[in-house]
């Protein structure tokens, strides 16, 4: 919100649970490409079975990050910027994280 201004728990737990079903949809649909390109089996044409895992991995590292971000909006000014900077942090390791597995030359 904009000036760090809080919202009330009723906002914020639609807005969390909104969040949650946006980010399981957008894991499950990760999830569902890596499981396609198995059953294809073409990795010529496919990306490889840990490049999947990296974009799960990614995919879920956004999905929490916007719950995160989401659950920071019941605090208000400087206690929800932090939380916010927490949530940005946390997404910044996960994303490095993920990028230390991925697999070399993607």
């Amino acid at each position: 919100t904009g000036c760090n201004r809080a919202e009330s728990p009723q906002e914020v737990a639609r807005d969390v649970a909104e969040v949650q079903q946006e980010g399981a949809e957008e894991v499950a649909e990760a999830r569902a490409d890596a499981a396609q390109d198995r059953m294809d089996g073409d990795h010529a044409l496919n990306e490889p079975a840990a490049e999947n895992q990296y974009e799960i991995r990614i995919a879920q590292a956004e999905a929490d990050h916007e719950v995160a971000i989401e659950s920071c909006e019941i605090l208000e000014g400087d206690a929800q910027k932090s939380c916010k900077d927490e949530a940005d942090a946390r997404l910044a390791a996960s994303k490095a994280e993920a990028e230390r597995q991925r697999p070399p030359g993607s």
